[in-house]
């Protein structure tokens, strides 16, 4: 998930197995899991691929998600509002701080904390599941383009906005704040792929 291999590129069970020091069946498996999972696709003859952005999918994940975080974010400020606005500020705090020292690749982990903050203190673990498993898919797209420190810092501001939110107490303020960030994320995403095209194209 870390962005190294580019969309259609063949992946090779023997070359994998033999990189990693293990069999083949392993690989096999893991890779029959990434396919379940619509990460990785198995094409006649060719064998397996990474599959390339799509435009569908980027924008079902990103509704999929704002719905299922506003859930998360309204439980997580019932249980534990105070904790919740405390752990979140660090968050930012610590991204702000590794922006400004120029390295995006430091925010990746700090992304996914910040959702996974939330969806934490929702008190619901099947809750946390799906945000999980939809933040994986995500990833797959969003893992390039926020290697760019303009979208680093738009995914900041994303998140103070929520975090503002938060703090009033305003459920519909934070609905659409966190709404607002993924619709963001999603721009960033098809801004990069296009740019990737372009590139392939010339």
């Amino acid at each position: 998930m870390s962005g190294e291999i580019p969309p259609h590129h063949h992946l090779i069970e023997n070359k994998i197995a033999n990189e990693i020091g293990t069999s083949r069946t392993p690989v096999r498996e893991a890779l029959h899991s990434l396919e379940l999972e619509g990460l990785i696709e198995s094409i006649p003859r060719v064998g397996y691929v990474v599959k390339s952005i799509n435009e569908a999918e980027v924008e079902e994940i990103c509704e999929i998600r704002a719905a299922i975080e506003g859930v998360a974010a309204r439980w997580a400020m019932e249980k534990a509002p105070q904790k919740l606005i405390e752990e979140l500020r660090k968050n930012i705090s610590v991204s702000e701080e590794k922006a400004v020292h120029g390295d995006p690749r430091t925010f990746i982990d700090l992304d996914a904390q910040f959702h996974e903050i939330i969806a934490g203190l929702s008190g619901s673990k099947r809750l946390q599941e799906l945000a999980q498993t939809l933040r994986r898919h995500m990833l797959r797209y969003r893992i390039q383009s926020i290697y760019l420190m303009d979208n680093v810092l738009r995914a900041i501001q994303g998140h103070q906005g929520i975090l503002e939110a938060i703090e009033k107490g305003d459920l519909e303020e934070v609905s659409r704040a966190i709404k607002c960030h993924l619709e963001q994320s999603k721009k960033d995403i098809l801004r990069y792929a296009l740019k990737e095209v372009t590139k392939t194209e010339e």
